[in-house]
This record gives C-alpha cells, sequence and structure tokens, in this order.
C-alpha cells in the first residue's frame, strides 16, 4: 500500500513539473561534455525524464546505470544469500536499470512486477537479449544476409527478429553488429556486414529500421544497438579481444560510416568494443564517447559497455583498480554498466568525493529514461508479455516463410562449370556426402541462443522433398567431435576417416555428388578466431579421395567467414556458398540446386587463395610499387609464391544465366567541386536462358588526392531483374556525398581532380570510364 501512494504522489509531481516547464521555458540541455544541469525541453518525453529526475536519490539514478545478467530462476525461490541475493535486493530498491539473457513472458513478467511493484519509484527495466539474427525463427547469419544485397530482405529479417523477441518480453536487441572488418581469420566476421563501409551503412540502415520500426512504442518493435564503437574489427591478427591499432583515415573512412549511418537512422543504443584504440581502452575512451558519438553527431541514446568491459580496463593497464575503472568510464561516455557491478559499487561515492559530478550521473540516467519512456515502458511496462501473443507469434508461418527467403537470396553460387547446375529433377542418381548435410544444429549458427537445438531444415531433408532422382546419402565424416556448445571450444575431428568407404561406394554409383562442408555453426562468432581458413579436419581429405571416383562434385559450403579453398576452385566444377542460413536452410539450398530459385547473391567480403593474403580485401591503396616490372624482378609489392589477386573478389556471385554490360556512358551534369553531379548509365542485358536477378555495381577511384584513395570504392548498387534477352539501362547518380572522403580531422572533403568509374558485376570489373571535377 505504501508504494502504491509513493507511486499516485510521484504522478501528481511529475504532472505538476511537466505543467512547470511547459509554462515556464528553459534552456535547451547541453552536450553531453557539459558539466552544466539544466532542464530540458526538447520534447514531452524530455520534460517526462527530467520530471523523474528530480524525484530519484543519487543511489536511484545510478541504479539506472547498472545491468545484470539473469541471476536466478525467477518462478523458483528468492535467492537467500550470495551474488544471486545481492543483485535480487539492488532489483527491490530500484538499483538495476536494464538485465540481459532474460527471456519468456513468463521470466520477464516476474522480475518486471518485481522493478515495477517493490521499488520505491517503480521505474520499469528494459530487457535486453542478443537478438543477432533472429530469437527463435532463425534468418541466415549477418553475412550471408549482406551476399544477398537486398535491403528490403535484410530489414524484413530484423522485423521478424524483432516481432519473436518483443513476443518473449524482450525490448532490446545488442545488433546490429556494424563494425568492418577485412580479415576472415576474425570469427565475428559472421556477425557482421563484412568489408565494406558503403555496403555496410547500408544494411545498417535496413537492420536498424527492421528492429526499431516506425514506432518504437509498438510492442513488435525493439530498440537496437550499434556495436562495437569502434574498430573491434581490425583486431591484430585476427584474433579477438587483441589490440587495435589503426590511422585515422581507416577510422573515419572505414570504420566510422555504418556507426554514423545508425545514428542518422535513429539507433536507440551503442554498445562500446573490448579493443583499446590509440591505447586507450574503448570503454574508456573520451574520443569515441563523447566528442564523436555524442558531440558531432548529436547522438541522444544511450551507450552500454560489453560484457565486462568495464573492469577489463584493469587488465588493460589502464585502470588500477575497479573504482577508477567506473570513473574513467563513466567520464568517458559509458552510460550503463553490463556486468562489471562497479558503477553500483563506485559511483555514489565517486560523486560525494567530487571524482564525477552529479550532472554527469543525470546526463547518462537521462538518456536511459529517455528510451524507456520511447519503448512505451512507463505507459504499461507489461506491454511485451503477452502469453498469447508470444504462442502465435514466435515460430509463426509467416515468419518461417520470411527467413525462407532471405536465406535463398543469401547463397552466392562461386562456380559453375559443366553446367552441373542445376540438378536435373529427375533421372539421376544423387550422392549426398557431408556430416553437415544432415546436420540440424549447424545451420542456425553462431549467436542463435534463443534458438532451440536441432530445429533447422537438413540438407538432406531439403533435397529428399524433390522425389524424381535417387538419393544417397553418406556422412563421410564428421567435423566435430562431442556434442558442439555457445561457450565451448568446438573439438574437431582431425584423424577419424573410417567412414569414408561409404562415401566413396556412393560417389561411384552416382551421376553427380553433392558434397556439404564446413564449418559446425559455433566455429565461427565471438572468441572463435581461427589461424587457417580450410575445410576443417579430415573434409579436405573426403574431397581429394572423393574427386578421385567421380569428378562431378557440387561442394556446398556451410560456413560463417570466408575459407580459402584453392583446391576446391581448381578441381571442383560446382561451387555454392551456402554460409549458415538458418531454420530454413535446407528448403533454400534444395531450392537452388534444382532451379526453382536462380541464385543471385554476391560476396560481402573477399575470399583469399590462401591465409597468408589476410587482412585481405578489395579496396586496398595502390602502393609505391604495385606493378611487376619484370616477370625476373622482385622489387615490387607481391608474395613470392602467390598471386596478389583473390580467390573470389569482393561481389563476385554468378546466376544460372548471364548478364551482359554495354555502353558505359558518364554524364557531366556539373563538374563543379561545390555542387558535383555525375551521371552514370548502362545497359544490363540477360544473355542467357533464364530469368535472373543482377547485382549491378558502380565503383570510383580518385585518381590523385591530399590523402591516398583506394583503387576501387563501391559508391552505389542496385539490383535488377531481367527475362531472357530483356536490356535495361541501369542510372546511377555521384555528387557530394560519395565523391568525397574524410580527411585525418574528420572534415568531409572533396578535392578537384580525375576519377574512374567502374560499372560491373564484381569489384574486378574491367568496364569502365572516366570524369574530371573542377
Amino acid at each position: 500500500m505504501r508504494n502504491k501512494i509513493f507511486i499516485i504522489i510521484a504522478i501528481a509531481l511529475l504532472t505538476l513539473t511537466a505543467s512547470f516547464v511547459q509554462t515556464h521555458p528553459v534552456s535547451k540541455r547541453p552536450s553531453s561534455s557539459s558539466n552544466t544541469d539544466v532542464i530540458s525541453i526538447d520534447s514531452d518525453v524530455d520534460r517526462k525524464v527530467d520530471s523523474l529526475l528530480s524525484l530519484m536519490t543519487l543511489e536511484e539514478k545510478i541504479g539506472q546505470m547498472n545491468q545484470y545478467n539473469g541471476f536466478w530462476d525467477v518462478t523458483g525461490p528468492k535467492p537467500k544469500d550470495g551474488m544471486a541475493a545481492k543483485k535480487y535486493e539492488h532489483l527491490r530498491k530500484g538499483w538495476v536499470g536494464s538485465m540481459l539473457n532474460v527471456r519468456g513472458v513468463e521470466e520477464v513478467l516476474s522480475v518486471q512486477k518485481i522493478a515495477v511493484e517493490e521499488s520505491r519509484l517503480g521505474i520499469p527495466l528494459i530487457i535486453g537479449f542478443d537478438v543477432i539474427h533472429g530469437y527463435k525463427t532463425m534468418s541466415p547469419i549477418p553475412l550471408a544476409e549482406a551476399a544477398s544485397w537486398d535491403l528490403q530482405a535484410i530489414q524484413k529479417s530484423a522485423e521478424v527478429a524483432a516481432d519473436e523477441a518483443s513476443a518473449a518480453g524482450i525490448n532490446w536487441t545488442f545488433a546490429p553488429m556494424v563494425d568492418i572488418s577485412r580479415d576472415a581469420r576474425w570469427g565475428r566476421v559472421m556477425e557482421g556486414a563484412g568489408e565494406d563501409p558503403f555496403l555496410g551503412a547500408k544494411i545498417a540502415i535496413a537492420r536498424v529500421k527492421g528492429f526499431q520500426g516506425e514506432d518504437l512504442s509498438k510492442n513488435n518493435t525493439i530498440a537496437a544497438c550499434a556495436k562495437h564503437f569502434a574498430g573491434y574489427g581490425f583486431a591484430e591478427a585476427g584474433r579477438d579481444y587483441n589490440t587495435v591499432d589503426i590511422g585515422t583515415s581507416t577510422l573515419h573512412n572505414i570504420i566510422f560510416p555504418p556507426f554514423k549511418a545508425a545514428t542518422q537512422a535513429g539507433v536507440k543504443t551503442f554498445m562500446n568494443a573490448f579493443n583499446e584504440l590509440n591505447g586507450i581502452p574503448a570503454t574508456g575512451n573520451k574520443f569515441l564517447q563523447r566528442d564523436i558519438l555524442k558531440d558531432a553527431w548529436n547522438f541522444d541514446g544511450f551507450m552500454v559497455s560489453d560484457w565486462g568491459s568495464i573492469t577489463e580496463m584493469i587488465a588493460h593497464g589502464h585502470a588500477k583498480d575497479g573504482k577508477t575503472a567506473a570513473e574513467i568510464a563513466v567520464k568517458a561516455g559509458s552510460d550503463m554498466d553490463m556486468e562489471s557491478y562497479l558503477y553500483v559499487e563506485h559511483l555514489a561515492s565517486l560523486v560525494q568525493e567530487g571524482s564525477v559530478q552529479e550532472s554527469t550521473i543525470n546526463d547518462a540516467v537521462r538518456r536511459i529514461l529517455k528510451v524507456k519512456y520511447e519503448l512505451g515502458l512507463f505507459d504499461d511496462p507489461y506491454r511485451y508479455c503477452n502469453k498469447e501473443r508470444e504462442r502465435t507469434v514466435i515460430g509463426s508461418k509467416a515468419n518461417q516463410e520470411a527467413v525462407l527467403d532471405i536465406a535463398k537470396k543469401s547463397i552466392v553460387l562461386l562456380k559453375n562449370e559443366k553446367q552441373l547446375l542445376p540438378l536435373k529433377k529427375e533421372g539421376q542418381k544423387i550422392a549426398l556426402i557431408g556430416a553437415l548435410a544432415s546436420d540440424k544444429n549447424s545451420p542456425l549458427g553462431s549467436w542463435r541462443i534463443g534458438a532451440d537445438d536441432d530445429t533447422a531444415v537438413s540438407v538432406l531433408e531439403g533435397m529428399q522433398e524433390y522425389k524424381g532422382n535417387t538419393l544417397m546419402y553418406a556422412k563421410g565424416a564428421d567435423v566435430s567431435v562431442g556434442k558442439t556448445a555457445f561457450i565451448k571450444k568446438v573439438k574437431i575431428n582431425a584423424t577419424d576417416t573410417s567412414e569414408f568407404n561409404e562415401a566413396l561406394k556412393a560417389a561411384q554409383q552416382a551421376d553427380v555428388v553433392v558434397m556439404v562442408l564446413g564449418e559446425v555453426g559455433f566455429q565461427s562468432g565471438e572468441g572463435r578466431s581461427r589461424t587457417e581458413l580450410d575445410l576443417p579436419g579430415v573434409q579436405q581429405e573426403l574431397l581429394e579421395e572423393v574427386y578421385k571416383v567421380n569428378k562431378n562434385i557440387v561442394l556446398i559450403l556451410n560456413n560463417g567467414r570466408p575459407l580459402a579453398i584453392n583446391w576446391a576452385d581448381k578441381h571442383v566444377p560446382a561451387i555454392v556458398e551456402a554460409w549458415h542460413l538458418g531454420s530454413q536452410s535446407g528448403h533454400a539450398i534444395a531450392q537452388v540446386l534444382y532451379g526453382d530459385y536462380n541464385p543471385s547473391g554476391k560476396l560481402p567480403m573477399t575470399f583469399p587463395r590462401h591465409i597468408g593474403q589476410t587482412p585481405m580485401y578489395y579496396n586496398y591503396k595502390n602502393t609505391g610499387r604495385p606493378v611487376e616490372p619484370d616477370p625476373d624482378v622482385v622489387f615490387w609489392s607481391h608474395y613470392s609464391d602467390q598471386k596478389n589477386s583473390p580467390l573470389y573478389a569482393f561481389g563476385h556471385g554468378l546466376s544460372y544465366t548471364t548478364f551482359a554490360y554495354e555502353h558505359l556512358e558518364v554524364i557531366p551534369v556539373n563538374t563543379s567541386h561545390k555542387a558535383p553531379k555525375i551521371e552514370v548509365a548502362v545497359n544490363v542485358t540477360n544473355s542467357g536462358d533464364c530469368e535472373g536477378k543482377e547485382v549491378v555495381q558502380l565503383y570510383i577511384r580518385d585518381l590523385f588526392a591530399s590523402i591516398t584513395r583506394p583503387v576501387k570504392e563501391l559508391k552505389g548498387f542496385e539490383m535488377i531483374s531481367l527475362q531472357p534477352g530483356e536490356k535495361k539501362k541501369v542510372r546511377f547518380v555521384l555528387d557530394s556525398t560519395t565523391l568525397g572522403f574524410y580527411d585525418n580531422d574528420g572534415h568531409w572533403v572533396l578535392e578537384p581532380g580525375e576519377f574512374n568509374v567502374f560499372v560491373g558485376g564484381s569489384s574486378d570489373t574491367t568496364i569502365k570510364s572516366n570524369f574530371e571535377i573542377q
């Protein structure tokens, strides 16, 4: 009763305060780096936030900056001792602003009721979860989705994820990951959009819009989180959590663009990175969090640390103890502490001692409360806790159909000699080989902690839907040993070839062999860096042995990163990049194999010939010695034992039809560097025998600049669909937003000079023209 009476009084005070602010205008709240504590009148939400803030004690404010992982069985007894009991008491006191890894309406409702009905002010929790590429119904891993180059399909995938997660009580996802990475050794490349900042920025916008929708207060949308700010994808040697050491040109031109695009799309939260930048851990980096994000980009959401990253500044050698780490982090702009416990332990004393100003706390809490208001949690804290919606939405037929659509669009046809594909639908004997072919778990991919094990459609099940052929299945060899798990290392089968003979017998009898090889689902992802990019374990040996008895092989790759498959490219006639495609994986792959869907995917990352080429990317700098002067001369930029060129270039992807590019036109409408406008047009014809889709890609090269520019930069793309013989003129416009670059101080500049423009079906296109900006 006491609590209810207080809530009534608090609501009345909020109303009075809001009314006062409306009739007594005051100046807008200054930037986050200011120490001035002024009431904001930016919006009705801001007025409500400031009114609530005025009622809060210092400890309650700091509590909003504290995030705890789910720590006890909420359907069981209350914890009585230890850390769980301490967290529980903090929850009742209003000293917890968010919880993560609490999912399902029953569990979320239980913890939300404690926060709302037992704490003094009844401030609702925001419930976070890693909804990376789906909640229960899994879409392809994000790198695979990026291969679709289909922004509408990617946005729809995020909408499906938000639909299901919100039905399970979740209202905040730690996605999208918008880190650009050029190094396939880094396991988390599976979680991003690849190596290119232009494509990455477009996909960041699509995913933010998909998660957040047009109205964040609707119960089928969730707050998005752009991560990891910044540079995480450039970890040295591709080793997760490692040091990052890059130049400012790379930071501004390659790493920042997708993050900036996410802010412009209205992303509500950011997450900082595990790595250091310029010798300062990102969690304690004021330049990143305040100077760039909150001031230069005017980001008005909040920043959450990554798991324990505040306390990790001690291991970095940047903070001597937890109290110092908390001070550094909050001053730098980290608004919420994920699982370090340091804010709730030390911030109050830091404020009381004068080491941290309360205005810094107020700024962080305003940001957090604002997102809660925008989510509609103050209007109805239980809006995400509808059991009937949970029952009907999760795993719905519509969601399964949506993830099947994006899965098909994510498949990339790398090679197709002898026209082995599409497969005939009748009269063939097909040998299906590989443990991954019958695997119902690996296709779900990494970062699928809300999904149920073994719920993906396997390739075997997908191909069994086609009844006209004789299908023989043989495992050949296990990829891994024992059951794989999210937090455990994958143990690879490096020795057991005992089931080779069964596979070889099937291959000898077959007209066509379909081999499904690659990585198990948990071999890529966080903490899963590799020093090799080959087919793991005995799979390469199995492939070569099968090739000896039947050369008509279609190789299906299941993987979360680019692989170095030089041998396969030289010998195997057809290769399909099928990634980890999620719940409908087997159906998507089978429909592509049999030609019911014509593949249209394009690579979002370069495939190297050899691990020694990594990091490898298409938009490299030319160097001072880029060209072989003479076959016998060694003094130029190259390897003595391998080509410089990739195995498969960024943007590469074939179709069951062919496309011809003709008549590239460059029309200089305005050549002034102050307001340039260059129109580019090209004719694209379907020169093959079936309908197909093509991603037409435009690249530029700024030949001479004050800061050297890459040999090619993606600046436009359009997907078109053409019938056999059909022709379409595809048009692009280049202007100051695409022709310029960031200088080393982060200023956008466009200089007069000469440019090349390239158009084609991949980054290695040679179709080009030129123009000049005055």
